[in-house]
């Protein structure tokens, strides 16, 4: 069975993205779905070595702090810009130093970090061990530093344990 579906949560994914772009509910629609969601991870399978384990029950969890933290930080950064005139703000640079270890475990702490409004990952350091965020309000950076950490990165290393 491993054989014939690889990676059974990326062709449930993938066959429930196609779903909503085509946004028709007919057989057609979800037979074509399946194709995709059946095919994809077929050919892509030799570029997967390794599946990472994960912890799906951690992983809904950190689903809904980040749609939390998304909305909160909307909220942040459109008070920001109505309220705090541009010669107040303190962007800064900073180097989050990382304890996660799997490329996956880093590909969704920096997207997850891109996903909230006011912060965007730049870069990954060559050796893999601090990624590079720019945030445009953060008075304290070693404090942000540390609440990004914490919020996140000590969650994924649950999901990717």
């Amino acid at each position: 069975m491993s054989r014939l579906i690889p990676h059974p949560g990326l062709s449930a994914l993938l066959v429930f993205v196609w779903m909503v772009m085509v946004n028709d509910l007919t057989f057609g629609t979800l037979f074509l779905g399946l194709v995709v969601g059946l095919t994809v991870p077929l050919f892509t399978d030799a570029y997967w070595p390794q599946r990472p384990r994960l912890n799906f029950l951690a992983g809904l969890a950190y689903i809904g702090i980040v749609l939390w933290d998304i909305v909160v930080a909307n909220f942040e950064v459109a008070a920001i810009i109505l309220f705090k005139p541009n010669h107040k703000l303190q962007p800064a640079w900073l180097v989050i130093p990382l304890e996660l270890d799997t490329p996956e475990a880093i590909t969704v702490f920096a997207g997850t970090i891109s996903l909230t409004p006011g912060t965007v990952s730049a870069d990954v350091s060559a050796c893999g061990t601090y990624l590079l965020v720019h945030a445009l309000h953060a008075p304290d950076p070693a404090a942000e530093i540390a609440r990004t950490k914490a919020r996140y990165e000590t969650r994924l290393k649950e999901i990717f344990a």
